[in-house]
Parts: structure tokens; C-alpha cells; sequence
């Protein structure tokens, strides 16, 4: 899962691809409910074309190719020859981009993503914005949910000399506040909480 910020600057992004690849009992069991909750919301949408926003290592975006091969995905992120080469690789549709000026027309797919990436962005209102010019029916969204996310990285042992914040992570969001943001730019449809996260379905207005 990417992240946006000045033009091609490196940042740190923290723990990313281990949590799709761990064996920790528990950790796998948050990402079943994770993955259970995103997989609904997709359904409730119905897209017939997505855009990931920010796809990183491309395991959201491989997902839904899983669950439907013949529908587009998109995948524009930040410049990164690793993350190229590995979408790439994978048959993911990726391109070079910022969350806050995406290289997509107006109402480029029918549901807009951002799964993982708006904390870690200096102006999360200017993606949200951006998401919803590029989408012509949904945005689904999700963050790490504040102050369950730090406890959690504490309790594993993990940034312990930063309070538990994952490097990298500029915005902090409790749900309701999450909630809040996203319905300043579209029309909250549902709200799921998989533990540690909160994850959003919009309509676009």
C-alpha cells in the first residue's frame, strides 16, 4: 500500500507487505477480517472498473483480479522501480502518479480505492478530492484506526521509542473522525471496523 508526497520523495511507510505475508496467528486472523470486510464493500459497489490509488506491492489490486480477471484495474503509485517491476510481473496495469493529481481523465473507473495510503499524505482532503473526480460512482477508503492502531504496534513490540506510530504516518483518524473526513467530499454508504482499521464505501455526489 503506497503513500503520496512531494513529487518522487522517498518516505517511510512502515510495516507493509509483512502484514499480508505473516504467520502470526493473530495477525492473520485481522487480515481474514480485513479482507472479509473490504471483499463486502466491493461486492455492495458492484464496480464493473477499479482504480487503486496508491497500490504499493499491488496485493489489494492482485485480489481483485482474483475475484474478477476480466474487470480493469488500475494501479498508479508513486515512482518506484521495485513496485514497477513487481506490477509488472503480477499483470497489474500500473502507472506512475500522485494521489493529489492523478494521470486519469475525469470519471476514469466506476470505484475509486484508497486502501492504506491516506495517513500517510500531508493533505488528505486533496486526495479524497482527487479520488472523487476520478470516479464516476464509488470511493472505498480505508486508514488505521487511532488509538487502537498504536496500542496494537506496542503491544507487538514495534515502534516503541515513537508511541506506537508506524513510520511514515502523518494523519491519525479515530472512526468518527475518518467518517467525518470522507463525508465532507462524498456520501457515506457503510462503515466497517475490522480490527485495527476503518473502512469507508462512498457514493460519489
Amino acid at each position: 500500500m503506497g503513500s503520496d508526497d512531494i513529487a518522487g520523495s522517498a518516505i517511510p511507510t512502515g510495516n507493509t507487505l509483512d502484514k499480508y505475508t505473516t504467520t502470526n496467528p493473530v495477525e492473520r486472523r485481522m487480515m481474514q477480517g480485513f479482507f472479509g470486510a473490504f471483499d463486502d464493500l466491493v461486492d455492495r459497489a458492484r464496480p464493473t472498473s477499479v482504480l487503486e490509488v496508491g497500490t504499493g506491492e499491488g496485493e489489494v489490486a492482485l485480489r481483485l483480479k482474483e475475484r474478477f480477471p476480466a474487470m480493469p484495474v488500475a494501479v498508479p503509485d508513486l515512482p518506484d522501480q521495485d513496485l514497477q517491476s513487481r506490477w509488472g510481473a503480477a499483470g497489474l496495469s500500473g502507472v506512475v502518479g500522485s494521489g493529489t493529481h492523478l494521470p486519469f481523465r475525469s470519471a476514469a473507473a466506476d470505484l475509486v480505492m484508497a486502501i492504506e495510503v491516506l495517513e500517510h499524505v500531508d493533505d488528505p482532503a486533496a486526495v479524497l478530492r482527487e479520488l472523487v473526480r476520478a470516479s464516476t460512482s464509488h470511493l472505498l477508503v480505508s486508514v488505521p484506526r487511532e488509538p487502537v492502531w498504536r496500542v496494537g504496534n506496542m503491544a507487538r513490540g514495534r515502534y516503541l521509542s515513537d508511541l506506537g506510530n508506524t513510520p511514515g504516518h502523518v494523519q491519525h483518524w479515530s472512526r468518527r473522525g475518518f467518517v467525518r473526513q470522507v463525508a465532507q467530499v462524498a456520501e457515506v454508504v457503510e462503515v466497517r471496523a475490522p480490527l485495527p482499521w476503518t473502512m469507508v464505501l462512498a457514493r460519489v455526489r
